[in-house]
């Protein structure tokens, strides 16, 4: 018994001594720390307190501080006794691994508290202000932290932040577990061998050259570490073959991007001991860690220091560079080639809007010199033109005057005109055009970044889907001992089920609401023509600006809706990879999105003024509403109204007075909760480090809402373009804004992202084609069944008795005499003109021969296709030098066996030499052995 006394004691003052020790060495670390002059990068929060070991990923967790008003350095002592006290309770065993386990935080300076200490459950008086759920979360931390250190990370606590109640665990991955992971993941490299990129000296390459140094003040001023022409042959890292890389700066061969997505991928896959226990995702459901980042790269605001990240602040986010091309090589160097790819589509969505918005403005413009000369609308406006038109609404509308829709048809045909048909197959090829120009661009960043041979991994299981599998396991295992090892169709059924239903309801709601927008219209249009006169003249104007600002506003409400519906909806599949789960949220996010944004515009285009009946037989909604119609103008000048209230609507309000509030707001939320808001903004900035500035940022979210406004942008512009040519106009000059506003909110307002790999855009290609395809066959409807083009050229050259458009408006009415209304319809004021009608007009001519339309959109379906032909996916050069990197990568490898070859040859050789040598000495050797042998025996006898 004394004995065990005597060593509980020793290894109590051995370890009390450690404890000691690590709180002293914490201490200078931190002083040391607090004096930027003597180490900036440590201030910074950059590396760990030693100043070397950079830090690769952060771990953020919340802390209830232990009551009592005492001290930090009182409770920090009782966590030290406590811990000890539980390794006393463990046995000599893991007395040992305590005492080696300080020794190594001693050695290491990881933190200013033991991991155990600051995670025990059993903290005696200061665990007592601990709820048992803390607990729980901190012994989870413990476990989940002591695989990282067995994984070979390396880690550092910070609980004596800045930052009430938010404790810091700082991860740093050393070169070997780089190498290691590297390798695992199938990362290529540069290797040392560099080639020359050599160009052809054809024609076009001269202009291209021309065109290039034209175009160089566009050019951001990013220095470029080797020349353009000047390439690395890259390969697949491999530690045996780490003498074909260059490794002269090992803190620099793997860049922090590259860092952060090693040191993240190991967090992911590292389970506790716990059974069913997954890796960081399933860690921060579940509350035990608040976050987990890698951090930026210094300070924007730091003239004395240079970083990647202050150099696409002011080269890429910044307002002021906007007619600038993008640094896209540097974006993917910091952020990686997913978003690198984003932003680079983008790039080249903007450009090639550039020529679309030209003829979409010389179009308008067509429209406009072409007003006055317009047939149709000079009759319209014609003051001898005396044709009384029947009234628009029962009862409380009158008989109208169709010179009084002169306005109405002199601006429809500024979107209606001959130009609109040429525009309208423009577009269609455009489309064609900007889909294979991106597959050329994708597939030149695919070769620059070395991504040629990448193929996806199966990603890691999701822990929700491990969840669930654990679930229908542990209920197997009571029925029988058959493991479950994967979800089927049947389990997803139900979830199936709900995704279908609650679709289709959404879409219902859809319809529901432009049904209501309907309404509105017709109650509305009854209610101001009971008005005074002077409001009569604007009636139609009011009505549908009126009716399309409620439709946006509904959409913007909506959308956020139903983005969360599509998630909650996508969650109940239980997806088992986070790619499928995004390629699943993306679909439903699409089609709600879709219908909420194009049904007013679709029900405006193609239903609205068909569905109303002739006067005498009109058709009702809930026998009292009469279906509304069009103007006399048409209901082109209606579909623009709705069309650029929605577009701009969307992009002005949600695309970026959202974007750059709604982060502002949140940031300044967090700020208040964190009891910082007391400090002035720069004083704080000044006192927080790194990681602690970091914390305050808005966590990445994905890219799905960056690519939804897009793709929604991109149907405004294509679908109905025939009703409204300025649509790529405003879509330009909104992306020229937007390009810079998530250039800044991705440098300075977004945790920086972990990087990830990817070489194409994925599904959003396949929606883009979509959209493009439906783009032709939508435009040859507004054509047919919205515009009067068609009409107009019948009547043109069938009708017209001397082949001009003199007489057409005549042509498109019909007679109606008045005494045939149903009684209780007719209007109440019939004396509203100053006398009697008998006869009134009204608009029948709706639907064109269809034998002049039957198949012109498929000759534009064919020439789109015939494009997407003739255009190769990859670009010639392009193709050139990637076999030509093919041949000097196995040249490279021939000349290493042939050394390997050599190497060993010589090594045999004088190894040949050397057995000779060996066995010449040895029969010598032997020779005067015997010699001597014979001598002896000689002189024996």
């Amino acid at each position: 018994m004394s004995s065990k006394n005597a060593g509980a004691q020793s290894a109590l003052s051995v370890t009390q001594q450690n404890t000691l020790h690590v709180h002293l060495r914490s201490k200078n670390h931190l002083l040391r720390a607090l004096n930027p002059e003597e180490n900036v990068h440590c201030w910074h929060g950059l590396y760990f307190q030693d100043g070397q070991r950079r830090v690769d990923y952060v771990l953020t967790y919340t802390m209830k501080k232990p009551g009592g008003g005492r001290s930090s350095r009182q409770s920090m002592h009782l966590l030290a006794e406590n811990a000890v006290a539980r390794s006393l309770r463990r046995g000599p065993h893991s007395r040992g691994e305590h005492v080696q386990h300080h020794q190594a935080q001693n050695t290491g300076g990881s933190s200013h508290l033991p991991s155990s200490a600051a995670a025990d459950v059993e903290l005696g008086c200061v665990g007592e202000t601990f709820s048992v759920h803390e607990d729980h979360k901190a012994f989870r931390r413990e476990e989940f932290e002591g695989k990282l250190r067995e994984m070979g990370l390396e880690l550092e606590k910070d609980e004596d932040t800045k930052i009430p109640g938010v404790g810091f665990v700082k991860i740093h991955a050393p070169w070997n577990v780089l190498c290691r992971e590297a390798e695992f993941m199938k990362l290529k490299m540069p290797t040392k061998k560099v080639y020359e990129m050599k160009h052809s000296s054809g024609v076009m390459d001269k202009i291209s050259s021309l065109v290039s140094k034209a175009l160089e003040p566009l050019h951001p001023h990013v220095e470029e570490h080797q020349p353009k022409n000047i390439k690395h042959l890259s390969h697949t890292f491999s530690r045996e073959k780490q003498h074909l890389f260059d490794l002269s700066d090992k803190d620099c061969f793997f860049d922090s991007k590259t860092r952060g997505s090693i040191v993240f991928e190991i967090l992911k896959r590292t389970k506790c001991k716990a059974k069913y226990s997954m890796g960081i995702t399933s860690l921060l459901g579940n509350g035990v860690y608040s976050a987990a980042y890698p951090l930026h790269d210094g300070d924007i605001n730091d003239s004395a220091e240079a970083n990647d990240r202050k150099l696409l602040y002011e080269e890429w986010a910044n307002y002021s560079v906007f007619y600038k091309y993008q640094p896209i090589g540097l974006v993917r160097k910091y952020f990686g080639e997913k978003i690198g790819l984003y932003f680079a589509w983008l790039g080249l969505y903007t450009q090639m809007l550039i020529p679309a918005s030209l003829v979409g403005v010389i179009v308008f413009l067509y429209g406009c010199a072409t007003v006055d000369d317009n047939i149709p609308s000079m009759e319209i406006c014609h003051p001898r033109n005396n044709i009384t038109m029947c009234p628009l609404c029962d009862r409380v509308c009158s008989y109208w005057k169709l010179s009084s829709a002169c306005g109405t048809a002199r601006a429809s045909h500024l979107f209606d005109n001959p130009a609109t048909v040429f525009f309208s197959i423009f577009m269609a090829l455009w489309a064609a055009m900007f889909m294979e120009h991106w597959k050329r661009r994708q597939m030149r960043l695919n070769y620059e970044w070395d991504l040629t041979g990448f193929e996806d991994e199966e990603d890691h299981p999701r822990a929700e889907y491990e969840f669930r599998v654990m679930q229908k396991s542990m209920n197997k295992d009571q029925k029988s001992q058959h493991k479950m090892e994967k979800l089927t169709c049947q389990d997803r059924l139900p979830a199936y089920t709900t995704n279908l239903v609650m679709m289709l309801l959404m879409i219902g709601v859809t319809f529901a609401i432009v049904f209501g927008v309907i309404l509105y219209r017709i109650s509305t249009k009854a209610a101001l023509h009971m008005s005074s006169k002077i409001t009569r003249n604007n009636v139609q104007l009011t009505v549908k600006t009126t009716a399309a600002i409620i439709n946006l506003v509904v959409i913007l409400i909506l959308d956020e809706v139903y983005g969360a519906v599509a998630r909650w909806l996508t969650v109940l599949e239980v997806p088992k990879t986070d790619k499928s789960f995004e390629e699943r949220l993306i679909f439903k996010t699409f089609i709600l999105k879709f219908f909420n944004a194009f049904t007013p515009i679709i029900y405006i285009a193609f239903f609205r003024g068909r569905l109303v009946g002739r006067p005498g037989s009109y058709l009702y909604v809930f026998e009292s509403y009469r279906m509304e119609e069009c103007a006399h103008g048409g209901c082109l000048m209606e579909l623009c109204i709705q069309l650029s209230i929605t577009m701009l609507g969307k992009q002005l309000i949600q695309n970026n007075l959202f974007e750059i509030g709604v982060p502002k707001l949140k940031k300044l939320i967090r700020y208040i909760r964190s009891k910082q808001g007391a400090y002035k903004e720069e004083e704080r900035q000044k006192k927080l480090q790194r990681y602690e500035t970091d914390h305050f940022l808005e966590p990445f979210a994905g890219l799905t809402p960056e690519y939804m406004e897009m793709i929604i942008q991109f149907g405004f512009v294509t679908l109905f373009v025939a009703s409204f040519p300025l649509a790529p106009l405003f879509a330009l000059l909104n992306n020229i804004i937007e390009i810079r506003l998530d250039a800044k909110k991705f440098v300075t307002e977004l945790r920086r992202p972990v990087a990830a790999r990817a070489k194409d855009i994925g599904i959003w290609y396949n929606i883009l084609r979509g959209v493009a395809k439906v783009a032709v066959i939508i435009n040859a409807f507004v054509i047919s069944f919205t515009s009067d083009f068609i009409p107009r050229m019948v009547y043109q050259y069938m009708y017209s008795p001397d082949g001009s458009m003199h007489g057409f408006v005549n042509h498109t009415l019909s007679y109606f005499n008045v005494s045939h209304f149903q009684e209780g319809k007719e209007t109440m004021d019939p004396l509203y003109l100053g006398y009697r009608v008998e006869i009134c007009r009204y608009k029948d001519y709706r639907e064109p021969p269809w034998s002049e339309t039957d198949h012109w959109w498929n000759v534009v379906m064919l020439m789109s296709d015939v494009v997407d032909w003739l255009i190769p996916d990859i670009p010639k050069d392009i193709s050139v030098q990637m076999h030509k990197e093919k041949i000097l990568l196995v040249d490279l490898f021939m000349k290493e066996e042939q050394g390997k070859v050599q190497i060993l040859e010589s090594k045999s050789f004088t190894g040949g030499k050397d057995n000779c040598s060996r066995s010449n000495n040895n029969n010598s050797t032997i020779a005067h052995q015997r010699s001597g042998l014979h001598a002896n025996s000689t002189n024996s006898f």
